[in-house]
């Protein structure tokens, strides 16, 4: 029997292993390390994305539950033949003070005086207690100009940058700043003047870090 001729070239060849080698290795790492960057940066500005869409979405909840809760009042405005001689609404800088009717059930109509003003960024609605005493009631409207009692004091909203408001007079041609009609502004209840009548009431919030403020018109009194 013949022998078989060995191959040394064959033979001496080391036999190769089915692993990764360092080098691959270490890219794979590599490449590895930098998906999972890319990875945690997407997701890391997704949530910052979301954090602000949530908060972006309280605030404006916020401002709309004040601004349905305004609607009320301004509904509810005392009329000129509930309170003759007198102003029921006055808008200042950043506060508008108002006086509405609040029926109860069973009971006669009374007043209150309802205020609302930003202090510290913090929009605020304060309400006086209920009267059917004018006297009673001038009393009150002299002494919640600046009302800093926290009794019968809500927040409304934070983060308040401006609130500006304008009011149109019955009859008129454009919307007009407290100071333009400062015969009722400067007027406080009790004072022998008659008062323009106010059908509307323009008020415009801006909150921190927006651009752009919200905006809403209101009809004064029951239509």
């Amino acid at each position: 029997m013949r022998n078989k001729p060995i191959d040394i070239a064959t033979t001496c060849r080391p036999a190769r292993s089915n692993g990764l080698t360092l080098i691959e290795l270490l890219v794979a790492i590599t490449v590895l390390a930098f998906v999972a960057v890319l990875g945690w940066r997407g997701l890391d500005s997704i949530i910052r994305t979301r954090i602000a869409l949530t908060n972006d979405l309280e605030q404006t909840r916020g401002i709309q539950l004040a601004f349905a809760q305004l609607q009320s009042d301004c509904a509810h405005l005392a009329t000129p033949d509930i309170l003759p001689n007198r102003t029921p609404l006055i808008v200042e800088q950043e506060r508008l003070k108002l006086v509405r009717i609040v029926f109860a059930e069973n009971q006669p109509s009374r007043l209150q005086i309802v205020t609302y003003q930003i202090r510290n960024g913090v929009l605020t609605r304060h309400e006086t207690p209920e009267t059917r005493d004018l006297r009673e009631l001038d009393r009150l409207w002299q002494n919640t100009p600046d009302n800093t009692d926290a009794a019968g004091e809500v927040v409304l909203q934070s983060d308040v940058a401006t609130m500006s408001m304008r009011l149109w007079v019955n009859g008129g041609t454009a919307w007009r700043t407290g100071s333009e009609i400062a015969q009722m502004t400067g007027a406080l209840p009790g004072q022998a003047i008659q008062p323009p009548s106010l059908t509307g009431l323009e008020v415009s919030m801006q909150l921190r870090e927006h651009h752009t403020a919200l905006l809403k018109i209101f009809l004064l009194g029951a239509v």
